[in-house]
């Protein structure tokens, strides 16, 4: 438990640049669902406001859900990429997780689970939302 609460705080402190209490998070292409849940809620914890800024792909997602909106905003050059949770094979390849496709859709708020719905769910191809979708959403940063 111990080395997993390390590991949180050390992804978090490489994956964002903080700038006068305000936590920025730019070109993130995701990872392990479980990681991303642990430093976002320390982030969330911690009381701080979140910019985010260029891509925002897979778990990096989860942010959405997991920071209360009031606390995030997002520059005009965001993109979120969400696409099914998948885990890798003996042979190398890899499936779609159940679980974890269960997990990221919970944790996010309900106006993005629409979203996603109608634009095809969670799947092994990628979605993007951006522009005028994203804006009716969340507070656009100044």
């Amino acid at each position: 438990m111990k080395a997993r609460i390390i590991l949180a705080a050390m992804l978090l402190m490489t994956s964002i640049a903080s700038g006068s209490a305000t936590i920025r998070i730019f070109d993130d292409k995701g990872g392990q669902i479980g990681d991303y849940l642990a430093k976002y809620r320390a982030l969330r914890d911690s009381g701080e406001r979140v910019e985010i800024d260029g891509l925002c792909a897979s778990a990096c997602t989860m942010i959405l859900g997991t920071i209360p909106r009031n606390r995030i905003c997002v520059t005009s050059a965001v993109t979120f990429e969400f696409h099914a949770a998948w885990e890798p094979t003996r042979d190398g390849n890899s499936v779609v997780s159940s679980a974890g496709n269960r997990l990221l859709w919970s944790s996010y708020p309900p106006d993005v689970r629409k979203w996603i719905s109608r634009h095809g769910g969670l799947r092994p191809q990628a979605i993007y939302l951006r522009g005028p979708d994203l804006s009716g959403m969340y507070l656009v940063c100044r």
